[in-house]
């Protein structure tokens, strides 16, 4: 039996395609994952939480399964559209919204304009101010040769990238977030131009919205981290109305994946206790 349910919605002129791993009727609890990944950077978490909550997990516009956008917008705005219709599509209501990096950057957004949707947020490794450091090492990872004669390439690339990783767990992932081409080679699955947008993207943009999230929030940060400093996360945690901040050892930026025990121990422990 599937562990989850492929599923997709339109919302606009976009088809957003998403992961529901089932408990219909359970809590909602919405996943959005960074920027040139997929739902399934969620895939631990998920079944850690299936049995307690509803779990689905989007994939964002030009990411996955989900359209592309034909003119390459991949702004805040759009992505609150996109999200927004999604919310209202599967009718959630007191959800739980977690975030990573782009993801996070989006769910606090969302959670600032629709306070009424949300119970709770959590937000990984991001914030209104990030480390140049961080953002040039995912720049340079991404903009490397988007071609490769197999998905063990990729796979080896992704390991020097993240050693934290075992290559199993970086195998078994990048099998969703790639696509094999006619001619037998492998190429990512988002759209290339997504990048090109968010270099444009000044984190600090995010501070307006701070003062208007009302739901308990959770800030999760990678002790390792190279995009999310220590002295950022605890400013944008103090600066949260109803915050704090957990840090998780042995994760970078991408805190889901790399510590998933740890990861899913903090998030159950803050909605049990917020």
């Amino acid at each position: 039996m599937a562990e989850f349910e492929d599923k997709e919605t339109i919302v606009g002129a976009m088809r957003l395609h998403y992961l529901d791993w089932g408990a219909k009727g359970k809590q909602p609890m919405l996943l959005l994952h960074g920027g040139s990944q997929s739902a399934h950077s969620w895939d631990e978490l998920s079944r850690a939480m299936r049995d307690d909550y509803h779990v689905v997990a989007l994939n964002q516009r030009g990411h996955g399964d989900s359209s592309w956008s034909k003119t390459g917008i991949y702004t805040v705005s759009a992505h609150m559209r996109d999200i927004g219709g999604f919310v209202n599509a599967l009718d959630l209501r007191d959800m739980v919204l977690i975030g990573l990096s782009m993801g996070g950057r989006n769910a606090a957004t969302y959670a600032a304009l629709h306070p009424e949707k949300i119970a709770r947020l959590v937000i990984v490794d991001i914030g209104p101010e990030t480390m140049t450091k961080g953002s040039e090492n995912i720049r340079r990872f991404t903009s490397r040769a988007d071609i490769l004669p197999s998905l063990e390439a990729f796979v080896e690339r992704a390991h020097e990238f993240n050693p934290r990783r075992p290559l199993e767990q970086l195998r078994e992932r990048l099998q969703w977030n790639l696509r094999q081409l006619p001619d037998g080679r492998w190429t990512w699955k988002y759209d290339r131009r997504f990048g090109n947008r968010e270099r444009k993207h000044n984190p600090g943009t995010l501070w307006p919205y701070v003062p208007r999230i009302k739901a308990p929030t959770l800030l999760v940060r990678g002790t390792e981290s190279d995009v999310l400093a220590h002295d950022a996360a605890v400013r944008f945690a103090e600066a949260l109305p109803n915050g704090r901040l957990v840090e998780v050892e042995g994760a970078g930026h991408t805190v889901p994946g790399d510590n998933p025990p740890v990861f899913a121990s903090v998030v159950r422990e803050f909605l049990a206790n917020a």
